[in-house]
């Protein structure tokens, strides 16, 4: 089983060339980062976990930015979001910064994909809340075009791009449905949310990885009846607080990979959690 870890890297944390390092070192799989592009004072969507809103949500580092220096220190680590919140963003930008990241990084780069939480932090970006599902599946459409070998041209629900020159591509080559880098959608399990995975994705990226067992067989059901090959499918749970007989648990439901939280602190707090992690590498 591989393991990679994921942490909330911001102005006052360690810095990810630092722990890019630490972790190819120490033989971890990759790095995850999270995305918000600010949280809004005035909210008032609940924090999905309970409770006050940790700081760090409102510091966060640019994930493309951070995992574009963890790349330029690294050789085999992979790299990773969790998540892209892609409705908030213009996808022929995205499009460029999720290629160039990945041919950068030599083909390591994972795009995690959500669909996000914070309904006023989506408002500010112009998305209708209702909507958000259906537009991030547009723009994933769209990117996918200018993934694409030939020049393709899209036309969506909620956008458009003529067929276009657009380098450099991805370098993980098109397999069934999928153009692009290794896609992983998160959220919370249900019928939309498989549909989407089993139309455009690789596979799930579930935060903690709790009721596997129940919703795999759901999972699976729907990434058969949309004929994709069932030994592709890729689940990945996410920011998990390891134990031995979880992980175990996950190695018999044949799961792969597995992400670990990291503490979102100093040098001296990451690295003493390396150091206890270390055991399930």
């Amino acid at each position: 089983m591989r393991i990679a870890t994921t942490i909330f890297l911001t102005d006052g944390t360690i810095a990810p060339t630092r722990l890019a390092r630490e972790l190819e070192q120490r033989g971890f799989a990759g790095l995850y980062l999270p995305e918000h592009t600010h949280i809004p004072v005035e909210r008032t969507t609940p924090y999905p976990a309970g409770g006050e809103l940790p700081p760090e949500y409102g510091r966060t580092l640019d994930p493309f930015v951070a995992l574009g220096q963890a790349a330029a220190v690294t050789e085999r680590l992979g790299l990773g979001t969790g998540i892209t919140l892609v409705a908030q963003h213009d996808p022929i930008d995205l499009a460029k910064q999720v290629a160039t990241l990945d041919h950068l990084s030599g083909g390591r780069f994972t795009l995690g994909l959500g669909f996000g939480w914070n309904v006023e932090e989506a408002d500010d970006h112009g998305v209708q809340w209702r909507t958000r599902r259906e537009l991030g599946r547009d723009r994933m459409a769209l990117m996918r075009a200018l993934w694409s070998e030939e020049p393709t041209a899209y036309e969506g629900e909620f956008g458009s791009v003529r067929a276009s020159h657009a380098h450099p591509k991805p370098v993980q080559k098109p397999r069934g449905p999928v153009v692009g880098p290794r896609t992983l959608i998160g959220g919370g399990a249900g019928p939309k949310l498989f549909s989407h995975i089993a139309e455009y994705a690789d596979g799930w990226l579930p935060i903690g990885g709790r009721g596997l067992t129940e919703s795999l067989p759901v999972l699976r059901t729907a990434w058969a009846e949309a004929g994709r090959d069932a030994s592709a499918l890729q689940v990945v749970p996410y920011a998990v607080v390891p134990s031995p007989g979880k992980l175990a648990h996950y190695a018999d439901l044949g799961v792969e990979e597995v992400v670990l939280q990291l503490p979102p602190g100093g040098e001296s707090e990451v690295l003493r959690a390396l150091d206890a992690y270390g055991r399930y590498v």
